[in-house]
């Protein structure tokens, strides 16, 4: 039974012609050569190339991550209120494109400070870095939902825009240890390599904006909304819960992967360099696979997408336990838990989106910036735990950084969060999934939020 029904033409709901697909995903091109840096090397960089001790460095994480997660509410807010020739979103991107290339820059810069004065510039850094992203990206993801209300236009906008964020993050992951090498390593060797990725990340955003046009419009014509009443508002829309909890556990789980990957590589494989090959396997069969998922979500509907994927996740994680050492199991693995996770990335946003139009529909308030904020401190706080995670799990096993072997203790806490962490996130997923039912009330909603715009 297909869950993507057809619903009436409006301006809102036409085909979005693929360069400006392409636009709109070359920002999340853009925001991952940062953001997966900060979740995939930058705990290593401050632990092996700063000094900084494991257990500082995972506090450091969380705590800019949620200090900066309740500032996403206020720029969601702030997002509601923006009125521009540009639009409602696209304004953030133009302005914020710079500042947040010269932040990663900053973020992977190390003064010789000593020891407190470069822990405190870590924390400043990396938390410009969270703030400026939360300023650039909760607009990103609400121009989502003002692009289309078209369900299946909105998902393969979705697609696209996971596709060139796996491109980017596959940019970052194989080209960063290689870069740094070749200017030398050590701390200008890594800021460098940023400079590079800064530079690009600018510009792509304010490709994004040029390419880009806003659509969607309220049923009916709103005033500028009371905080107070919006929050209200978003408190009724259970969905979007469902969904802000599942971005949480998401997050949690794909920073916590990112980050112990070159520990796994290192400590329980014994090759550095392998870590690009993890990567590759993790990122390459999701690349692939979300030029195939399309369909899939057509015929039975994002949520049902969603939950089978979830499920191969956890039986790659079951092939992994059969061997942790072996390099071929792994990645085998490996690539079956990217396959799951295509369904789960192809789809988690557009079902945010979706949100915003049962919100309306349920209390006639549409609040693109706070559903896209408060799903945007989700994936912030989780991305802050996941990272954090990794390393009290390393500083409990005993891990310090810079050695070349490691206790038995501290392996099989790297194998825990390789391995175990991410079964223990799919079995949270598929039970939130399990109660989220909107794809088969969206083609009934969108009839009568259609009909109250002609009205």
């Amino acid at each position: 039974m297909k869950s993507e029904n057809n619903v009436a033409a409006t301006p809102s709901m036409t085909k979005i012609k693929f360069k400006e697909k392409l636009g709109y995903g070359l920002g999340d091109f853009a925001s991952n050569l940062i953001w997966t840096a900060t979740s995939a090397f930058v705990a290593f960089f401050y632990t092996d190339v700063v000094g900084l001790s494991a257990a500082a460095v995972g506090t450091l994480l969380l705590v800019a991550r949620l200090i900066d997660g309740f500032a996403d509410i206020g720029i969601g807010a702030l997002v509601d209120k923006t009125k521009s020739k540009h639009g409602k979103a696209r304004p953030w991107l133009l302005y914020l494109a710079v500042p947040f290339g010269a932040a990663g820059i900053l973020l992977f810069s190390a003064p010789d400070l000593g020891p407190s004065g470069i822990l405190i510039y870590a924390y400043i850094t990396y938390l410009l870095v969270n703030i400026i992203y939360s300023g650039i990206n909760v607009p990103y993801g609400v121009l989502n939902a003002l692009i289309t209300q078209e369900p299946y236009e909105r998902s393969i906008l979705n697609i696209v825009r996971m596709i060139l964020a796996l491109t980017g993050a596959i940019v970052v992951t194989m080209c960063t240890m290689p870069l740094v090498s070749a200017f030398g390593g050590g701390k200008m060797g890594w800021t460098l390599t940023f400079t590079i990725f800064g530079v690009m990340s600018s510009i792509l955003f304010l490709l994004t904006f040029m390419t880009t046009k806003e659509r969607v419009r309220p049923s009916v014509v709103q005033n500028d909304i009371p905080l107070k009443r919006a929050i209200k508002a978003l408190f009724r829309n259970k969905y979007w819960g469902l969904m802000v909890v599942f971005a949480l556990v998401t997050f949690i789980g794909s920073a916590a992967s990112s980050a112990v990957n070159v520990y796994y590589a290192q400590h329980v494989l014994h090759n550095a360099a392998l870590v690009g090959t993890l990567g590759i396997a993790a990122l390459v069969p999701m690349l692939a696979g979300l030029f195939f998922v399309a369909p899939i979500i057509k015929r039975y509907g994002k949520r049902n997408a969603a939950l089978f994927g979830t499920v191969i996740v956890i039986l790659g994680s079951l092939v992994m336990m059969i061997d942790p050492s072996n390099l071929s199991i792994v990645l085998s693995g490996t690539v079956l838990k990217a396959i799951g996770t295509v369904p789960v990335i192809g789809t988690v946003f557009a079902m945010m989106g979706d949100t915003v139009d049962y919100g309306e529909w349920k209390t006639g308030v549409r609040t693109e910036g706070l559903v896209y904020s408060a799903g945007s401190f989700g994936g912030k706080a989780g991305s802050g735990l996941g990272a954090a995670v990794v390393s009290w799990v390393l500083a409990w096993g005993g891990y310090v950084g810079g050695q070349d072997t490691v206790s038995l203790s501290v392996q099989h806490a790297i194998q825990f969060l390789f391995i175990y962490l991410p079964m223990i996130i799919a079995v949270v997923q598929l039970i939130i999934l399990w109660f989220y039912k909107l794809d088969q009330k969206y083609p009934q909603i969108m009839k009568e939020l259609n009909e109250a715009k002609s009205s």
